[in-house]
């Protein structure tokens, strides 16, 4: 076996045998087979076990572990979490939340240690439940492809890959290794609980589906090596249309261009959206009836959020998509606003200000004649505008919105709207509106940058001068 092994980590793992590793181990004959494979291979380990808090025998585990660790003089680290409350908290499954604090754990460690991977102990009769319990789910390739041998999670850490060195190895030969070199696996009685969907499969429906053909399991682990290989193809069309539809990626959201991913091919877009899932919920794979309501929402240009599976969300915000696991601390600085705590800015013409995020609002005169009527007419920058200045009033100011703000757009022949209204007309999203820069005269709003200027401010024939405002984010 430990030639095997040592194939996969050089090859499939890409791993250098020189380099530390973090290794997760549970206690099961799988994590301690795969501690002591890479301990023989000559790999510098550090063993980490997280204890999840979710049944008594839990320190116990935890305490034969770190027994295990000491019998060969390896580094051992431990942690614990509360499973249950994280995943009320999250509004994720007992299996979802467990993995998500392990997976923080082990990346914590690997990152700590300047460690080149993390490695973990899933077996080849892992791989078959999961793909069978993708197929069941409704996944498409992705999800049938299986678990990869390594692969970067970018919601634990962009550089640190996960590596699954025992894809190719059989539980039952996890077993015996043990048993041929001493080593005391733990056992975990809640895998016997048919309370779990992987348990069900592996006690129940497997077996059932080995009455048919004897050799199920090596059947449904053959068609996941030659999906992942496909997948590997795709991959790469993938990473294309990730580089031109992706706007940014951060470790609670992925935004998307939503012309460019409606542009794209339909597969695409289902595999885009299917990545960024799995990128801020590992494991966590959306279902064909999900996309389907993804692609609803795309199409729908009223609808501006729905909620997803695992606690993932969908935002439209104007030319902008979001698949996100959290919603506070979502960026803002691809739209102007204000200044936290500033109200409001007196300006003078000519002049600019500074605001958030890197925006710059500036005020130009015109004193040429003609005004730049033309220019006006022409412009297709809604950041931009040109105004009657000898109309304006005298003291203007960027503010934010107040309560019962009225606006008279241009292009409504003077008729007035609530200026919430015209938010909700524009679409402007939501989470922008409180501190939108508004160029305002008292309670006279005079131009919201970005869409539309005020019908009595506008630029005329007769004007004999004009001013300029630009709103502009630098670099």
């Amino acid at each position: 076996m430990l030639e095997l092994v040592e194939d996969v980590l050089r090859e499939r793992c890409r791993l250098d045998p020189t380099r530390p590793l973090v290794v997760g181990v549970s206690g099961g004959a799988d994590s301690l087979c795969l501690m002591d494979l890479l301990r023989r291979a000559g790999y510098p380990l550090r063993v980490a076990h997280f204890n999840h808090q979710l049944r008594q025998e839990a320190e116990a585990e935890a305490r034969a572990v770190e027994e295990s660790a000491a019998r060969f003089d390896l580094p051992f680290v431990t942690e614990s979490g509360d499973v249950r409350l994280f995943a009320r908290q999250q509004r994720l499954s007992l299996e979802a939340a467990a993995r998500h604090l392990r997976y923080r754990f082990l990346f914590d460690q690997a990152r700590r240690h300047c460690a080149q991977a993390v490695a973990v102990a899933h077996t080849a009769d892992d791989q078959v439940e999961t793909v069978l319990m993708h197929f069941l789910r409704g996944a498409g390739l992705n999800g049938l492809k299986g678990m990869a041998y390594r692969l970067c999670l970018p919601t634990f850490d962009p550089e640190i890959p996960l590596v699954r060195p025992l894809l190719d190895v059989w539980h039952h030969e996890t077993v015996a290794y043990c048993a041929a070199h001493g080593l005391a696996p733990v056992h975990d009685p809640s895998n016997a609980s048919l309370d779990f969907l992987r348990n069900r499969l592996r006690h129940a429906l497997i077996p059932l589906l080995e009455t048919y053909n004897p050799r199920f399991r090596q059947a449904v682990w053959r068609l996941a090596q030659a999906l992942s290989a496909d997948y590997a193809l795709l991959n790469d069309v993938l990473d294309a249309w990730w580089k031109k539809c992706v706007v940014q990626e951060a470790a609670g959201h992925v935004m998307f261009d939503l012309r460019g991913l409606a542009a794209s091919p339909l597969g695409v877009q289902r595999n885009l959206i299917r990545r960024a899932a799995e990128r801020l919920l590992p494991g966590q794979q959306l279902t064909f009836s999900a996309l389907e309501r993804v692609a609803r929402f795309m199409a729908d240009e009223k609808r501006f959020r729905i909620d997803l599976a695992g606690g993932l969300s969908l935002l439209r915000e104007g030319h902008c998509l979001l698949i996100t696991s959290s919603e506070t601390g979502l960026p803002s600085g691809h739209w102007p606003q204000m200044p936290p705590d500033v109200e409001a800015i007196p300006l003078e013409l000519p002049g600019q200000v500074e605001l958030a995020g890197g925006w710059r609002f500036s005020l130009t005169l015109w004193e040429a004649r003609p005004p730049p009527l033309e220019s006006a007419l022409r412009n297709s920058d809604p950041f931009q505008v040109w105004l009657d200045a000898d109309g304006l009033p005298e003291k203007l100011e960027l503010r934010v919105r107040r309560p019962g703000d009225v606006f008279h757009p241009l292009g409504l022949g003077g008729h007035s709207q609530k200026l919430s209204d015209f938010f909700i007309n524009v679409k402007l999203p939501r989470r922008a509106r409180a501190r939108w820069p508004l160029l305002c005269a008292g309670e006279t709003v005079i131009w919201v940058p970005g869409y539309r200027a005020a019908e009595p401010f506008r630029l005329r024939e007769a004007s004999r001068r004009a001013a300029h405002f630009v709103l502009r984010r630098s670099g």
